[in-house]
């Protein structure tokens, strides 16, 4: 009986951080770094979590078309010691953010290396140690909105 009882407790913890570790990825897992791009946008979403935070942008592409996109960031703790703090964005605030396109074609996600908030400063979003580019921004892209 105290078996089946260790059993289960095991399979249970196991079962609930896999989810958890498994969101945790290397910068090479996801994103090109062979893919710089610029979003200009307006906040819509902010998710503060940990391992990684992300924040949503509606993104007018060159034809007039919005696009949301995703934007992943270090988590809440390393953006506030970077001095990000959840209260300094809210809701239909426009942002910069400079980073690398997600590797799967058509899906707007980026890694958000350099962000521009709406006070002008400028902060490092990235994950320090993922193995991503450094902290310079990327050359400027203009790119479809709608394709990534």
């Amino acid at each position: 009986m105290k078996k089946n009882i260790l059993r289960a407790a095991v399979l249970f913890s196991a079962l609930s951080i896999g989810p958890i570790a498994s969101a945790h990825h290397s910068f090479a897992a996801l994103f090109d770094a062979s893919k710089p791009i610029r979003l200009k946008g307006t906040l819509t979403k902010v998710d503060w979590t940990n391992p990684h935070s992300y924040f949503y942008l509606d993104v007018v592409d060159s034809k007039g078309v919005t696009y949301n996109w995703a934007v992943e960031g270090a988590g809440p703790g390393a953006l506030s010691r970077r001095g990000f703090k959840k209260g300094d964005v809210k809701i239909g605030d426009t942002l910069v953010v400079d980073g690398y396109l997600v590797k799967k074609p058509g899906v707007r996600l980026i890694d958000g290396r350099i962000v521009t908030l709406p006070d002008g400063r400028v902060i490092n979003g990235g994950t320090e140690g993922d193995g991503g580019p450094g902290d310079t921004k990327p050359v400027e892209v203009q790119k479809d909105a709608s394709t990534g």
